[in-house]
């Protein structure tokens, strides 16, 4: 559990970029909430950290901009039995 939250956000930084994750990955390695990672990586880093946050919000974007492949892939796999 982390006591510092700009300290969190900066991690989740680092982890998004490092793994080229998405916010609900993220949220599950550091087990906490989708919008407390939406949260903090929003609202919290751009001002604590700017050029951090510029890395991480292109990563959001062509996650945001994948989101539905992945979803059609995910109900795929799931009504064909897939792995």
């Amino acid at each position: 559990m982390y006591t510092n939250i700009e300290q969190r956000a900066c991690d989740l930084a680092v982890f998004i970029i490092e793994n080229k994750a998405t916010v609900r990955s993220a949220a599950k390695h550091f087990g906490i909430s989708k919008s407390t990672v939406h949260k903090d990586l929003t609202e919290r880093l751009p001002r604590l950290n700017p050029s951090l946050f510029r890395q991480v919000r292109e990563l959001l974007d062509i996650n945001k901009a994948e989101r539905h492949i992945r979803g059609g892939l995910a109900t795929r796999r799931k009504y064909k039995g897939d792995e």
